[in-house]
């Protein structure tokens, strides 16, 4: 482990798995991440503070790297404490459980959802993210971060906005040695999925999450990043190899949907079901984003015809 940088790893009620937080040693202690909120993360996060040699009323402020809950839930028990709280603009609503947004939340999805040809598992769904919402937090963001800045307390380190995983997600690299902590931007052993989720209060418009993923990928490279603490799993200490390799697996599935598409124009369900053909139900919010921002890959690159029947759009390669 790098010098100043202690790995806690805190199970989950999630598949994912167990999750990584970080603690950061500056002129204040800094904590990045916390784990969801339950008891049995609660113990085990206070046990491997006191191991490391700190009390958790030392901790002095709290870095969230995007409002997933896995990452963020223990939050709750730590508000009490003098502790202040950094992320982006975008997490602000989720991490308050502002009624406004969620209603703008849940129109969103009943809109990709009806466009994806499957609205008749829109309340399915809302549901299930209400769930894992129980596993979150309500705090006050005290600090709006955004790219580049640099973090009181915290020499050397500097602010990276990296989107697609989740909208409002933030990495922080240290410029000196080019070490990155990047929550689920970057995990060795499984490619984040670019999740579809809605744009801020205001905006209509879906964001294009793959893209903005492989735009968010990339500055791993622009950067020269050296190595990654991630969110889930092993320090990634190849990230450049890895993301180079990332990004070729994305085209190459988006040209396996484009062959799927190429005689007759398709639902976004029914590219899903061909896709993952065993697990596309179980997993839908998964599958239909891992789809749809191949999709948008596809579309960018101008190979790709969209109709819109009714409200449903249908997905055919473009003839030349």
């Amino acid at each position: 482990m790098d010098e100043r940088i202690t790995c806690i790893t805190l199970p989950t009620p999630f598949a994912v798995g167990d999750v990584n937080v970080y603690l950061i040693e500056g002129e204040k202690l800094t904590l990045v991440d916390t784990g969801p909120k339950t008891e049995e993360t609660w113990t085990e996060f206070q046990r491997q503070i006191e191991n490391s040699g700190y009390d958790v009323e030392d901790i002095q402020q709290v870095i969230l790297t995007h409002h997933h809950p896995d990452h963020v839930g223990l939050s709750d028990f730590l508000k009490s404490r003098n502790v202040s709280f950094l992320s982006l603009a975008y997490n602000v609503p989720w991490l308050q459980k502002d009624s406004v947004f969620l209603a703008h939340h849940d129109r969103f999805y009943e809109k990709v959802y009806k466009e994806m040809g499957i609205e008749q598992f829109h309340k399915k769904s809302m549901a299930q993210i209400r769930k894992y919402l129980d596993y979150s937090c309500t705090v006050k963001i005290d600090t709006i971060l955004q790219e580049g800045d640099e973090i009181e307390g915290l020499e050397g380190w500097k602010v990276l906005e990296t989107p697609g995983h989740a909208q409002g997600h933030l990495s922080l690299f240290r410029v000196k040695d080019g070490i990155m902590v990047g929550g689920d931007h970057v995990i060795k052993h499984i490619s984040s999925n670019a999740l579809i989720e809605p744009p801020p209060l205001g905006i209509e418009e879906r964001p294009k999450t793959l893209l903005q993923y492989r735009e968010s990928l990339k500055k791993v490279i622009e950067c020269d990043v050296k190595k990654v603490y991630s969110g889930h799993g092993e320090i990634v200490s190849n990230p450049i190899e890895l993301v180079q390799e990332r990004l070729l697996k994305q085209e190459e599935r988006a040209e396996r949907i484009l062959e799927m598409i190429e005689g007759k124009a398709l639902t976004g369900i029914e590219i899903c079901m061909k896709l993952f053909p065993s697990i596309y139900l179980k997993e839908l919010g998964l599958t239909m984003s891992e789809t749809l921002g191949h999709l948008d890959l596809l579309q960018s690159n101008n190979k790709l015809n969209v109709a819109n029947q009714n409200g449903v759009l249908y997905f055919q390669a473009r003839r030349y």
